[in-house]
């Protein structure tokens, strides 16, 4: 059975049961992630208007992008409740996990996207969408403007702005050159269908370039080297469909060239796929080992050309020339320049990305929210409200905090402060009250405000930024389609956690990523799997393993029964 039947089989079980059911289907596929589905949708998060209830004027809410992050945001959004517009310079949405794929026909490109008039059809009202690219976002007069990337020959205005009461911006992110010089020149990128489609096609040309008479064997032996620059999730499975496609496929088509083909990985850190458990590191370095593939750690591009890639080894400084036929670079990701630009007007022009708080709103605004790989969430740290959650918890006024009185405002704290409850799992502790201990591990009746500082001064270590990920942009999508249309009954009885540093609740529950687990596909049909609690699965039985996988959860599936 293909994943697509599968899925098919799936979609229309789930929507023989009720509203309130969720059923989620997390697909192993690439990139690093797992993906998850869920076809259903509480009726509790969808907030109409009662018969009591006079009509108001819908909120104008602009969505900038249409990749996990903006389609998981659509999809769920109450339009009946907000006036939404839609802007991208694509009209598809991309499975962008299956990418590397599609590089070397393992997969179709047609089976990855679906059209984005699809996702936005609504029962109850219409999404606008204009095929078009932001290219400046107005804080101060809450508009964007844009211009339609359609041929201008076609006729009519090409600009146009829009004005917004909400912004959402889910743009994404583009490849990270690090100023390298030549690569935006001389490399292939892997981040679009597009990119995917020019490196299928360039991988046959180096191959019917190797064949043409009077080359010598040197200059075959160029144009079949190809180079992978980034060992990342990306980096390392696109070598590994690489390898398989030349390997089953182009040997036998091109069987005079077969022993003149090569495959580099390099990479700047020490070891390949280096976020995940050390252990999948080395057990894909001696699978890339096994087939062939030279992987180069610790080395650093200095600069591409047409025909030559300059590397430097870290350890010792020695420099030298790489011939290439191909160069792929998966190194990262960089912030746009729309993105840049709104940066600066909100005063974060010395940062990475946009900054936003646990409510995904960029921070220095109002009405301003971003997500996926052009965001990062700013933690706030719990040493910075530690006087006002003594306060708060110091319920008597005495100067001391009890275990009861802690007890009281913990909930609260964990979750507010998330980074509270990684710290207690790194130091094994099974309550969060065992923070109160003394020193040698003794229980205390009572702790002052300079014992509790002590307590949780390390709490804060354990903030760690999210991945940028399909995984971390779908949850964050769905996580803000449901705050928008909570919003009114949010006001009225607020469920977020106690305001330490104000007075009464949050309106909503800061937003909380779930990590399903992380997947690497090494080619040969073996991959290796990561998943909470420590628990590595590598081989051959991996990949179908996490076919299988079923969980509780509410992530889109627009794209389920377009897959493969």
């Amino acid at each position: 059975m293909t994943i697509s039947s599968f899925l098919k089989r799936a979609s229309g079980y789930l929507h023989g049961h009720p509203a309130g059911f969720k059923a989620l289907v997390l697909v192993t596929l690439s990139s690093g992630s797992l993906i998850a589905y869920s076809d259903s949708q509480s009726e509790t998060d969808r907030v109409g208007l009662g018969p009591n209830q006079k009509e108001q004027k819908k909120k104008k809410v602009v969505v900038l992008g249409t990749g996990w992050a903006g389609t998981s945001f659509l999809k769920d959004i109450d339009i009946s409740s907000y006036e939404v517009q839609v802007v991208s310079p694509r009209n598809y949405f991309a499975f962008t996990p299956l990418l590397p794929s599609v590089t070397c026909g393992t997969v179709e490109a047609r089976s990855i996207v679906e059209p984005v008039r699809n996702i936005i059809k609504k029962r109850n009202g219409e999404i606008q969408f204009f095929e078009a690219e932001c290219l400046k976002i107005d804080a101060t007069n809450n508009q964007v403007l844009c211009r339609s990337n359609l041929d201008q020959n076609l006729g009519g205005n090409r600009e146009f702005s829009l004005e917004y009461d909400y912004l959402v911006i889910a743009v994404g992110a583009r490849v990270n050159t690090f100023n390298t010089p030549g690569v935006r020149e001389n490399c292939y990128f892997l981040k679009e269908v597009e990119d995917a489609q020019k490196i299928r096609a360039s991988v046959i040309d180096s191959f019917e370039r190797a064949v043409l008479p009077g080359l010598s064997e040197e200059e075959r032996k160029t144009h079949l080297h190809f180079v992978i620059v980034g060992g990342g999730p990306t980096g390392v499975e696109f070598a590994a469909e690489l390898h398989d496609f030349v390997q089953e496929d182009l040997v036998t088509i091109y069987p005079m060239v077969k022993d003149l083909v090569r495959i580099t990985l390099i990479q700047s850190g020490d070891h390949i796929l280096n976020t995940y458990d050390e252990r999948i590191s080395s057990f894909a370095e001696q699978k890339f080992r096994r087939d062939g593939i030279d992987v180069r750690t610790g080395c650093r591009v200095l600069g591409v050309s047409e025909k030559l890639l300059s590397v430097k080894v870290k350890s010792h400084g020695e420099v030298y020339s790489i011939p290439h036929g191909l160069v792929v670079w998966s190194t990262g990701v960089g912030t746009r320049p729309v993105v840049s630009d709104f940066m600066e007007q909100v005063g974060q022009g010395d940062r990475r990305a946009l900054a936003t708080n646990e409510w995904l709103r960029v921070k220095g605004t109002e009405n301003v929210y971003a997500l996926g790989d052009c965001a990062t969430i700013d933690q706030r740290k719990i040493m910075e409200d530690i006087l006002s959650i003594f306060k708060a918890a110091d319920q008597d006024n005495s100067g001391t905090l009890t275990v009861s009185e802690f007890q009281d405002v913990v909930d609260d704290i964990l979750i507010r402060y998330p980074q509270v409850e990684v710290y207690l799992k790194s130091k094994h502790l099974k309550d969060v009250t065992d923070l109160l201990r003394d020193p040698e591990g003794n229980e205390r009746e009572s702790v002052d405000i300079e014992e509790f500082k002590s307590a949780l001064c390390h709490v804060d270590s354990q903030a760690k930024s999210l991945p940028a990920t399909a995984q971390v942009a779908a949850q964050q999508g769905a996580y803000l389609s449901r705050c928008f249309n909570r919003r009114q009954q949010c006001h009225e009885l607020p469920e977020g956690p106690r305001r330490f540093t104000g007075v009464g609740q949050h309106r909503f529950r800061p937003f909380r990523y779930k990590h399903f687990g992380s997947f690497a596909p090494l080619g040969g049909e073996q991959a290796a799997a990561e998943l909470p609690g420590d628990w590595v699965s590598m081989g051959h039985s991996t990949q179908w393993l996490w076919y299988s996988v079923y969980a509780r959860c509410k992530i889109p599936s627009y794209i389920a029964k377009n897959i493969i």
